[in-house]
Parts: structure tokens; C-alpha cells; sequence
């Protein structure tokens, strides 16, 4: 295990150094997107509209966060499934999407996509996401407003904590043996 202070937009060479086990303080812009905000993205390329944010070195994090308390960008901000994007993230890991960031297993479809197009899988720690939200200094919803926490924010994050668990030579953290942190 190695520990790697990145900042986004990532490049195939912040990608490619990560394997499964290894933990990254993460910093720079992320962008937050779950499963209505992911269709309305697929139906926008489908449509040939331009889309609110640059997907090449994009990193999406699947959260909804809680409203922001006084004084705070954003509230608890913990990661949502992943599965769920499951039918989406292959084809914005193609489109130069180089991370996602949630909690639970991948889709062999999207493992398969981390590989095809370098990407990664980040697990952020579930339940933790008053915590979290302590490394998001600014929050701005930049698409999709109507979805309320759902909706597709602009986030800067700063040591971001999380865990590599699909890294994109196809190696899983789930699955390694008598894993020691």
C-alpha cells in the first residue's frame, strides 16, 4: 500500500501509478453526480449538448449531500452506492470521465472500462460523511438544480481521503486476501 497526494482533473499518469489498497488524499475540483443527474448527462450527449463540466480528468463523486449548515459550503457528504451508476459509467470513463468515487463493488462492465480507459475507483468511507465534508471547501451547483441533492455540484476539496479499489490494471481491493490497512 502507498499513499499519494493527487489533485484533479487527473491524467492517465496519476491513474496509472494507483493499485488496489492504495490510499489518496485527493485535492482540486470534483464533481458531484448520482444516478437521475447521470441519465440527464447520457440523454445530453445523446441530445449533442454540451454537458456543465469537462469530462477528461473528471472525478464524479456519487453523493447527495445534506444542506449546508451556517458558515458551511455543504453538509454531511457521504458516498452513495455505486452499482447504481453502473449503466452510466462506461461510456463517461470513454469519454474521458479518470475517476469515480462511492462505496460497494463495480459492474465487470465498468472494471472492464477503468481498464479500456485507465480510470480508477475510489471508495469514500460510508457513514462518515459529516467527516468528509470537513475536506469540501466550496460547493456550488453548477447543473440540474431541480434535483435538489441530487443535483450536479462543483466541489474543491482539499485531502480528500479516500481508498483505490478498482485501479485500472484490473485489480480489485475487495477481493485481495488478508487485507492489512
Amino acid at each position: 500500500m502507498a499513499v499519494y497526494n493527487l489533485t484533479s482533473p487527473l491524467c492517465d499518469n496519476d491513474v496509472e501509478k494507483l493499485r488496489a489498497g492504495d490510499v489518496v488524499k485527493l485535492t482540486g475540483t470534483i464533481y458531484t453526480a448520482r444516478d437521475a443527474a447521470h441519465k440527464r448527462l447520457c440523454d445530453m450527449l445523446d441530445n449533442g449538448e454540451k454537458l456543465p463540466f469537462e469530462l477528461k480528468g473528471a472525478v464524479i463523486y456519487y453523493v447527495g449531500p445534506s444542506p449546508a449548515p451556517e458558515g458551511r459550503p455543504i453538509g454531511s457528504a457521504g458516498p452513495t452506492t455505486s452499482y447504481r451508476m453502473d449503466t452510466y459509467a462506461p461510456r463517461l470513463h470513454s469519454l474521458g470521465v479518470k475517476a469515480t468515487i462511492g462505496k460497494g463493488k463495480r459492474s465487470a462492465e465498468v472494471c472492464e472500462a477503468l481498464k479500456e480507459h485507465t480510470g480508477v475507483y475510489f471508495g469514500a468511507t460510508g457513514g462518515a460523511g459529516a467527516l468528509l465534508s470537513q475536506c469540501i471547501d466550496e460547493a456550488e451547483v453548477i447543473a440540474f438544480d431541480d434535483l435538489g441533492p441530487e443535483a450536479i455540484r462543483k466541489l474543491t476539496v482539499s485531502n480528500f481521503p479516500l481508498l483505490v479499489v478498482n485501479d485500472a490494471h484490473g485489480n480489485e481491493l475487495y477481493a485481495k486476501p488478508n487485507y492489512e490497512l
